[in-house]
């Protein structure tokens, strides 16, 4: 049999900044758990064109919200040529009635303990519209071919994961409907056996926070410290609060962390799962992190009630002060499944239902205090003096522990504010809802 996997891309006119792409990892896992005896291809969007005429008998795509039209676009194509079309990812695992619509079958959840069955389904006629299983097992070694992972932008980073599944539950992120609240780790065994037969010397943990069972994170950075590997991931910023957790993760080769920081207003603070909600005591925490030798990325949500519109300025001036080496300006998304998304349906405050623009980066609801375009535009002037020149000057002695790394990326991330200016321009005329003067 011939499967044919599909990463598609949110526009397929338009390509991401190489520098700024995150590796992929869940369409490898798939091919790891997917028997010898089938013909695979994976097919990353991004890096490559989609040929609706391939030969194959079964299409999979794994896809989150944004990206979810062009999936729908897609698998209309191979259903018009008389394939059979799986679903899976973030969106059709939060919406699987709606994705059944341009699909034969939609995997909802993790892979792992459906795929094979659901394979196997295929090939003795009896495939069914949905799969799920809430807790796979994830003690067995899935394998990776890692020299067939595209690899992309300046580092040429590997992708592993270690844990699934998030303790947090922020009102605004639907990590916990894909992987669920509780922690759940693969053996450290098997991580270290990824990265060893993968070759690499650069890795991405993509856990979305890997130090949130601190024993199991301490046994894993030891684990890998012989590996004299460099590795970059996501955790929360209560990693101060354990030196020997900060200290290791730093010896076993950890290089940047990202951090969700979110706000700066500390009354916005208050309101969320934060493990620390004084400011005072956030500037300490960055400082502290910077010292052992690791590059902050901070990612920054504007849009909350709480926000007006000095809160761009706020924003920036604190990140400028605390010498972060890098940021992501993202906008309030109320993505689907989300408390943020049914607060703000119900109060009738969402402006469209084209998936297309829930890309944490367009405005797509009604803020309070400020309209929809301001709220866009102070986004993207944020990003512009965060990244302009003499912030990257100001930046840069405090962050000399990396500099290659420290200047390539925000490099990369100078050039992708030229290019949002410019996209200002063409959505306001794709959205016309922005040119309105309401609020809330």
């Amino acid at each position: 049999m011939k499967i044919l996997l599909i990463s598609p891309t949110i526009d397929s006119e338009k390509r991401t900044n190489k520098g700024l792409m995150m590796p992929q990892l869940a369409l490898y896992i798939l091919e790891g758990l997917t028997p010898q005896e089938h013909e695979l291809k994976i097919v990353e969007e991004e890096a490559e064109a989609v040929n609706p005429d391939e030969e194959c008998d079964l299409v999979g795509l794994s896809f989150m919200t944004a990206n979810a039209p062009r999936a729908y676009q897609l698998a209309q194509e191979f259903k018009k040529r008389g394939k059979t079309v799986v679903l899976g990812g973030v969106h059709p695992t939060i919406l699987p009635d709606e994705a059944l619509q341009y699909a034969d079958s939609v995997v909802i959840g993790e892979a792992e303990g459906v795929w094979e069955k659901l394979l196997n389904d295929f090939q003795h006629n009896t495939l069914k519209e949905k799969y799920h299983e809430p807790t796979p097992d994830l003690t067995k070694y899935v394998p990776k071919n890692f020299k067939n992972i595209i690899k992309k932008g300046f580092f040429n980073l590997v992708p592993v994961m270690t844990t699934r599944g998030c303790p947090y539950n922020c009102d605004f992120c639907c990590v916990t409907n894909l992987y669920g609240k509780k922690i759940r780790h693969i053996s450290i065994e098997n991580v270290v056996r990824d990265i060893e037969e993968s070759g690499a010397k650069n890795f991405m943990f993509l856990d979305d926070n890997i130090i949130g069972h601190p024993a199991y994170a301490k046994e894993l950075f030891r684990a890998i410290k012989p590996l004299h590997i460099r590795w970059v991931g996501q955790a929360s910023i209560s990693l101060v609060k354990d030196q020997e957790l900060m200290r290791l993760a730093a010896e076993s080769g950890c290089k940047s962390l990202f951090f969700g920081l979110e706000s700066v207003s500390e009354e916005q603070l208050k309101t969320m799962r934060k493990t620390i909600k004084d400011i005072e005591d956030l500037e300490t925490a960055l400082k502290k992190i910077r010292k052992m030798g690791i590059l902050i990325h901070a990612s920054m949500i504007f849009g909350f009630d709480n926000d007006t519109k000095s809160v761009f300025d706020d924003t920036v001036s604190f990140l400028i002060k605390n010498k972060i080496s890098s940021v992501s300006f993202n906008v309030l998304t109320p993505y689907p499944g989300t408390k943020t998304y049914q607060d703000l349906e119900n109060a009738g405050r969402l402006l469209t239902d084209d998936w297309k623009y829930y890309d944490h980066n367009t405005v797509v609801f009604k803020p309070t205090h400020m309209t929809p375009y301001e709220l866009q535009e102070g986004k993207t002037k944020a990003r512009r003096n965060f990244y302009k020149l003499s912030s990257v000057v100001k930046r840069f002695y405090a962050n000399m522990h990396s500099p290659l790394i420290y200047l390539t990326v925000n490099y990369g991330n100078r050039k992708q504010a030229k290019f949002e200016a410019k996209r200002i321009a063409r959505l306001k005329g794709e959205l016309d809802y922005w040119g309105c003067t309401d609020k809330v």
